[in-house]
């Protein structure tokens, strides 16, 4: 389950910037395998192992990936800071009030340009991350189809974040002591129905669904042995298949919005390549996020999270104004180009509580890895096996390093790493000496 938004950060950020704050989605990556393997325990006494030519390349790339993700968020924080050091943001602000006098037409323009000079900055890293995952045969979406992810990106972020911006602009320049309160309080509808309409509105225009009972009904069929034991109201109806294969060689499935939106996504890769006890896994662990609420207990950490950090960032934006105005030429927030200093706050703030999000996230990953063991026990041979023998499929797939770095762990993982989830799912048999799990009794 990665969770598209940082812990605090990501919904503020987002709403500000447009970007998409709905994917508070939850996913389980898996791996690509041939259809109907049998399971096997890894010929290791490690839980979780790599061929050498794997696991070369697999350091190789998680070094990429780190370096490009650690990087582009310092990255983007130069950007910020360059615009308004060099004078950028105020000549920008100074051309929109040339172009027209309609003041809410200079601020839609103000700020759909800022999008866009972020997102062309952030262009040339994120290339980069693409053409690794290419040349490593994880993607295999060729670069026009990238290139129009990007731009369908893009597109959203300017029709949701330019207005928005301006709109949180205005509260600023008309409450200029409780701007924060304000931002604050609109922000939380505003999440709740970006994470509603997401799957509905948004991942539609980036990837193909289908029904899964109406392309394998046998397998849907099997998922409901899983509903049954553990209890969760996901109908046939709310189950769906992602044609990922389009787009990548990795195997993923995951839980998405909330209410009458929330459903349950498996990629056809997942289906295609995996056998049907570990796919019952792999559902267990959804269906664990939501029996335990995670996507709820998300968002109200977030919600209240979001409280101290905007608070937090307002009071940052209107030091660094009081600091480095002058130089500058930014008079105060309220100003378009002093806006600017809030977008900068936001983005050292969620890059400083990067690791915090990660670890509320690793702690529902586990969880819900519990509760899939659990879940399957009894409905397959062996849940440990059939837990340790996923795991090595997905570490296979997306070439997971065996022994990450502590801090690329701590810093960057949204789930705990594979070897410690295959660790743990070799040796979790609660039921060994008459004992009961920790979610079911059976």
């Amino acid at each position: 389950m990665i969770f598209a938004q940082r812990l605090v950060l990501a919904g503020a950020v987002a709403i500000l910037l447009g970007a998409n704050s709905a994917g508070l989605q939850s996913q389980s990556n898996s791996t690509p395998k041939p259809a109907q393997v049998a399971h096997s325990q890894p010929h290791s006494e490690e839980a979780y192992t790599l061929p050498p030519g794997k696991l070369e390349q697999a350091i190789v790339l998680n070094r990429i990936t780190f370096g490009l993700d650690f990087g582009g968020s310092l990255w983007a924080l130069v950007v910020l800071w360059w615009l308004l050091a060099s004078g950028s943001a105020t000549r920008l602000d100074a051309w929109t009030q040339k172009l027209t006098r309609r003041v809410w037409i200079q601020g839609l323009v103000f700020f759909a340009i800022l999008i866009v000079i972020l997102t062309v900055a952030g262009l040339p890293l994120d290339a980069v991350a693409h053409g690794a995952s290419r040349h490593y045969g994880i993607s295999v979406q060729g670069w026009g189809g990238w290139l129009g992810d990007q731009g369908k990106g893009l597109g959203v972020a300017l029709v949701l974040g330019a207005p928005l911006g301006l709109f949180f602009n205005w509260l600023v320049r008309v409450s200029p002591r409780r701007y924060w309160l304000w931002i604050w309080l609109i922000s939380l509808p505003l999440i709740l129905a970006s994470v509603f309409l997401a799957p509905l509105v948004l991942d539609p225009m980036f990837n193909k669904f289908e029904p899964l009972a109406k392309v394998n009904p046998t397998l849907a069929a099997k998922l409901e042995e899983v509903v049954a034991r553990t209890g969760v109201k996901i109908p046939e109806s709310r189950m769906f298949l992602m044609k990922a294969s389009e787009k990548t060689n990795g195997i993923n499935a995951y839980v998405t919005g909330i209410g009458s939106s929330k459903r349950f996504v498996m990629w056809d890769t997942t289906t295609d390549r995996m056998p049907d006890d570990e796919i019952m896994f792999i559902f267990g662990h959804e269906s664990g996020h939501y029996v335990l609420n995670h996507i709820p207990k998300m968002l109200a950490m977030m919600m209240g999270g979001l409280f101290f950090v905007i608070w937090a960032c307002a009071y940052f934006a209107e030091w660094l104004v009081r600091r480095f105005g002058e130089g500058w030429k930014v008079q105060g927030v309220a100003g378009r180009a002093g806006f600017v200093t809030l977008f900068l706050a936001f983005s050292i703030a969620g890059f400083v509580l990067t690791p915090v999000g990660n670890a509320v996230s690793r702690h529902f990953e586990h969880e819900a890895d519990i509760y899939g063991q659990e879940a399957i026990h009894g409905l397959v041979p062996n849940p440990q096996i059939t837990a340790v023998s996923s795991f090595n499929h997905l570490g296979e797939a997306w070439l997971d390093d065996p022994n990450p770095n502590g801090f690329v762990e701590f810093w960057s993982y949204s789930h705990p790493s594979v070897e410690q989830r295959a660790e743990f799912a070799e040796h979790y048999d609660p039921w060994a000496n008459g004992g009961r799990g920790k979610f079911f009794e059976h």
